[in-house]
């Protein structure tokens, strides 16, 4: 069903066991699991230093992206795709997904957002594929994916933001979906598809890209808040 995106790199921290059992559970709906020669875990950054990041979090995720897409391109890959394991696909992923998947193997495309709200980022877009802008600003990393021609082009760019200052005119260290937005705004000429619906959300869990909320640093809070997450995405 996803074999046009290429292989799946699944990015989990080693120390979130539970985010990892949790992807488990959402790849064995659409009928794939960590033993599918597709899917293979990246072991996240994490890093012990800010370097201008706003999050440790921030730069690891931004590390680990940029460290996938430079295997993709030293094994000269012809597509990848990159999750996050606080992905949920959609409860109707395994009814849409095929012709949705099997139309964009047969379109011209640079980059694909499966995780793309159109509706959270102010469009109002017809059911199925959708182009966006080279200016669009898309807030989400959590399910993509890339070819060639972004894979070899993003990973000098990617790596010129982590080489400069905060604040620098051409990009300096950010989070890394507002550096892919950069990167498309940049080139133009790079085709961007999306799906609507989505075919992915982020499910409610602690972060580890941002600051930790005081219910997530208490310890018998912290449990508390993450079985109303789960209990938050059962619902949804």
């Amino acid at each position: 069903m996803v074999e046009c995106l290429g292989p799946i790199r699944v990015v989990n921290l080693p120390s979130r066991p539970d985010r990892r059992r949790e992807l488990a559970v959402q790849l064995a709906r659409i009928g794939l699991g960590f033993d599918h020669p597709q899917v293979s875990i990246f072991d996240a950054i994490r890093p012990d230093s800010l370097a201008g990041f706003p999050t440790l979090g921030a730069r690891g995720c931004f590390l680990s992206h940029l460290e996938i897409l430079r295997a993709a391109r030293d094994a000269d890959l012809p597509s990848i795709a990159i999750c996050e394991d606080d992905l949920d696909f959609s409860d109707d992923f395994t009814s849409r997904a095929p012709a949705l998947l099997e139309t964009l193997a047969a379109r011209d495309w640079d980059m694909f957002y499966g995780g793309f709200d159109a509706a959270a980022h102010g469009m109002d877009a017809a059911p199925g594929l959708i182009s966006l802008d080279p200016k669009q600003n898309v807030l989400c990393s959590h399910f993509m994916a890339l070819r060639r021609p972004a894979i070899h082009a993003l990973v000098p760019y990617l790596t010129a933001i982590t080489e400069r200052e905060v604040g620098d005119p051409a990009g300096g260290p950010m989070h890394v979906d507002g550096a892919y937005s950069h990167f498309r705004a940049d080139h133009p000429q790079m085709v961007t598809l999306s799906v609507s619906p989505t075919l992915g959300v982020q499910r409610p869990s602690r972060t580890d890209v941002h600051d930790l909320r005081w219910f997530d640093r208490v310890p018998v809070v912290r449990d508390t808040a993450q079985l109303y997450r789960r209990w938050r995405g059962a619902m949804r």
